[in-house]
């Protein structure tokens, strides 16, 4: 993620901003595929008789219709103030230090193409730290996009983002806001690492091959490898992670992850994988071309 030219330089208040600011506008385009994606991962098989009833979600394109019509065109932004309220913590937090944190790990005086591997590590790194401070904020925007499966009639727990976090607390106590805060670690960390350091490796790629140069063809192309890397590996840690925190039934991660094969089989894992990828994909690119341009407001250069 270097740039070329004199030598410039970015405060961390600067990355933090830029990064927070770009996430949350990935956030507000991508979050109906989102809320398709929970819906998509919480549907269990339903057993009608001595058959399986057919699902009441069908692909990506079917759930965004099904909900639109059934629950209002803004259902499908249900939960979207936590989602800002998470991207600015998590958002920030996780792409914000991944620069410095990754010149840690290479130290100072390191001159060249960092390390795929030390890539890897700083991404791992800030994805754990950043979702525990920002776990909160993930389990309360499942709570509400799971919400619109309740059958109707049924009286809502809450009734916006604020009232969930002051009853969640009364009712079930603080500690309940890191719930699924294990898988959540490992979700966050393994996909901020796929996407961080692919993108960040694509790029870097990219940029020796002649005809390619620091612009939004290339930032386009490197988020979309970046989305394709992150859902191949968290997809299945991500379906854990989603039933944790909209089931609370779930004794372990582990408890999650037997009953769910048991129950569903092994494709259970990827169960929403088109929508996720459709998200995730779209999410990077609009994340980091909204970044790259937004980090040039930041950019100042060191005197020599």
């Amino acid at each position: 993620m270097a740039h070329d030219g004199p030598k410039t330089e970015i405060s961390f208040a600067g990355r933090f901003a830029s990064s927070a600011f770009a996430a949350c506008v990935a956030e507000i385009c991508t979050i109906p595929l989102d809320t398709a994606k929970v819906r998509l991962q919480l549907q269990k098989k339903a057993v009608a008789g001595d058959g399986v009833a057919a699902p009441k979600y069908r692909g990506m394109l079917g759930t965004v219709t099904t909900i639109a019509r059934e629950e209002g065109l803004t259902a499908l932004w249900k939960g979207i103030v936590p989602g800002l309220h998470r991207q600015c913590l998590f958002g920030g937090l996780r792409i914000g230090l991944y620069e410095p944190v990754k010149n840690f790990y290479v130290g100072s005086d390191f001159v060249g193409d960092v390390p795929l591997t030390k890539k890897i590590l700083a991404a791992l790194t800030t994805g754990a730290l950043a979702i525990t401070v920002a776990n909160p904020t993930d389990l309360v925007k499942v709570r509400l996009q799971a919400e619109g499966k309740l059958p109707p009639g049924v009286p809502r727990r809450y009734s916006g983002a604020l009232n969930a976090y002051s009853t969640i607390i009364r009712q079930e106590g603080l500690g309940a806001l890191w719930t699924g805060l294990g898988p959540n670690i490992a979700r966050n960390a393994i996909i901020n690492a796929a996407e961080l350091a692919s993108y960040d490796q694509v790029k870097e790629t990219l940029l020796k091959i002649p005809g390619f140069s620091d612009n939004v063809f290339t930032h386009l192309l490197a988020g979309l490898g970046a989305g394709f890397f992150a859902v191949c590996i968290g997809s299945p840690v991500d379906v854990v992670k989603s039933r944790m925190m909209g089931d609370s039934t779930y004794k372990s991660t582990l408890d999650c992850f037997i009953k769910t094969l048991r129950n569903d089989g092994i494709f259970a894992f990827y169960k929403g994988f088109i929508p996720n990828f459709a998200r995730l994909g779209t999410w990077n690119v609009i994340m980091f071309l909204t970044l790259e341009q937004t980090k040039k407001f930041f950019l100042r250069e060191v005197p020599s």
